[in-house]
């Protein structure tokens, strides 16, 4: 059977599309043209349906390709096509297909408004303080970075289907690291292949000479994955990208990915840590430096786990802290996708572990976690990937990230470990505050926390005097037991070793409708566990079995971050 190819030909309103039957009498659909004239296409579409190739031409200039679920059905939503650079020029739409598309292509539009602005971040199983995309999937955050006074979080972005695919890198800026506003893809797809995961940097002294006068530029490595070489763009003004010829790093192996890049001041270098897999299935980081960003040389190798020993795999992150109390000692860490982490020495060149293997998280698919390079206070501040559960119902958008932590390196009784503790920024979305003084509860008896109305918390609780068995805080129907005997933390089937202090046990605990991040040992344990929360419950109490405890809480409600 013949492959159609379908033109578009769109004005302001949608037009219909009519078949008409080849010399050979099959249907073929008619070519048509679009003259654009507005910002975006609206293109529909319905979650689960086949997934189509559409290419956007103009003339014979691929411009965009991607796979979309173009729907003939009523949509359940509408992915939209940035076509602003090309106002007055005439394209054409080709769908790859030899399904009869027309009543799609008849409901595509051009728009200068978001249709529906109304209800982005209103949906049921959006986070409200928790960054998501207006629609679409996300994965990794990508090259974080504080640039012209705000910060920037790439990110990876599927901008046609709420499932993976199709990766850009989706652009969202905060003044605040809180409140976030999306800025369009930063990256597409081009013949090198889809944009995966890597960093940015500022490039104060211009070493790239990319800068123009006295514009510093913003310069971002991503891996172009199918061709797995390492590639460069440069910005500016923090909004507009022009990729450099690449690539800047040719392939090693297939699947080497994801780069992380940062000035080293003592060598007066810049350092790139790419994932490499060797043979054997050995996953290693490699180690480059360069002077300019430009030219690369190999500079060491360390060896993290092998094949399902996912130590060290994918997605690195490199920088170096100070010893909280003692700023004279300072040690480099070294972790992969899965939070795991070493702890060691770095010369420029080659990064010596000291401690490895250290477990970064204790939660529930919270993943390939970045940390800002340029931060403005000098912090190391962390998001990662928050693998929630907001898929189906026909949602426009999948997935979300963090809050954004700083992080920290203490002194502990097992030596030194990376603590993570909520921005102070957090803060501000603080509104009622409600205060439950030292309460003695016994068994048997349940603790209410009255007279809270948000969905959206910050918790504070410190147990005391703890001669029960098991302590029971259901939030909203979430059930976080703590078994005494055995120190453990369980949460909808996640299960942590926790050990209790002298003083007890203290946690911090962030409630989204996505789920909960829970902190203690002054952030050293950090425990993230994705599930959805019945808003309509509002109902938070405490019991215990098996003896006593002392309780004493504060409750902030929250407000959310979206406008």
């Amino acid at each position: 059977m013949k492959k159609f190819f379908i033109y578009i030909f769109i004005a302001t309103l949608p037009m219909p599309v009519m078949a008409q039957d080849d010399q050979n009498g099959q249907s073929q659909q008619s070519p048509l043209n679009i003259q654009a004239s507005k910002k975006w296409l609206l293109l529909p579409v319905k979650n689960g349906v086949k997934r189509e190739k559409v290419v956007l031409y103009h003339g014979n200039e691929q411009l965009r390709s991607f796979d979309i679920e173009l729907t003939n059905e009523a949509p359940d939503w509408y992915a939209y096509l940035d076509i602003s650079e090309w106002k007055g020029k005439s394209l054409k739409l080709d769908v790859k297909t030899e399904a009869n598309m027309s009543k799609a292509l008849s409901m595509i539009q051009q728009s200068d408004k978001e249709k529906d602005a109304k209800t982005l971040y209103h949906e049921k199983k959006r986070a409200q303080f928790h960054f998501s995309p207006k629609r679409g999937w996300n994965n990794d955050p990508n090259g974080l970075v504080y640039y012209k006074g705000e910060y920037h979080l790439f990110f990876q972005h599927n901008p046609y289907g709420v499932e993976w695919g199709n990766m850009h890198w989706g652009h969202a800026v905060s003044k605040d690291l809180v409140h976030w506003k999306e800025v369009g893809e930063a990256l597409y797809p081009d013949s090198f292949g889809t944009m995966f995961s890597g960093s940015a940097v500022v490039d104060k002294n211009n070493t790239s000479t990319l800068g123009k006068g006295s514009r510093v530029p913003m310069v971002l490595f991503y891996t172009a994955e199918g061709s797995w070489i390492q590639g460069l763009a440069y910005s500016t003004d923090g909004r507009e990208f022009k990729k450099l010829k690449n690539p800047v790093v040719s392939k090693f192996t297939d699947g080497n990915r994801d780069p992380k890049v940062i000035w080293h001041e003592p060598s007066k270098k810049w350092v790139m840590v790419v994932y490499v897999e060797l043979e054997g299935k050995q996953h290693t980081m490699h180690f480059l430096t360069s002077p300019n960003l430009k030219d690369w040389e190999t500079s060491s190798i360390v060896k993290g786990g092998i094949d399902n020993d996912r130590y060290l795999f994918e997605c690195p992150e490199f920088y170096q802290l100070e010893v909280e109390g003692n700023p004279d000692i300072k040690k480099w860490i070294l972790t992969g996708a899965n939070s795991e982490y070493a702890i060691g020495t770095f010369d420029g060149e080659e990064f010596t572990p000291e401690q490895e293997k250290l477990n970064g998280q204790h939660g529930r698919d919270f993943y390939a976690a970045q940390t800002f390079n340029n931060e403005p206070k000098g912090r190391r501040i962390e998001i990662g990937w928050w693998r929630t559960h907001t898929g189906g119902d026909g949602n426009n958008f999948n997935q979300s990230m963090s809050i954004p932590m700083e992080i920290k390196l203490l002194e502990t009784s097992d030596g030194l470990r990376i603590a993570r503790q909520p921005v102070e920024e957090l803060k501000e979305l603080r509104k009622k505050h409600h205060i439950f003084e030292d309460s003695e509860i016994n068994d048997g008896k349940a603790f209410q926390f009255k007279n809270i109305k948000s969905d959206l918390l910050e918790i504070h609780t410190k147990f005391t005097s703890i001669t029960s068995n098991q302590i029971e805080l259901s939030i909203k129907g979430v059930k976080a037991i703590y078994y005494v005997k055995t120190e453990t933390l369980s949460i909808d089937g996640v299960d942590a070793h926790l050990p209790l202090t002298s003083n007890g046990l203290d946690l911090t605990i962030y409630v989204d409708r996505t789920g909960l991040e829970i902190f203690a040992q002054n952030g050293v344990f950090f425990m993230p566990v994705n599930i959805n929360i019945d808003g309509n419950n509002k109902d938070i109490n405490l019991t215990v079995k098996g003896g006593s405890i002392h309780a004493t809480s504060e409750v902030y409600e929250l407000k959310s971050i979206w406008k």
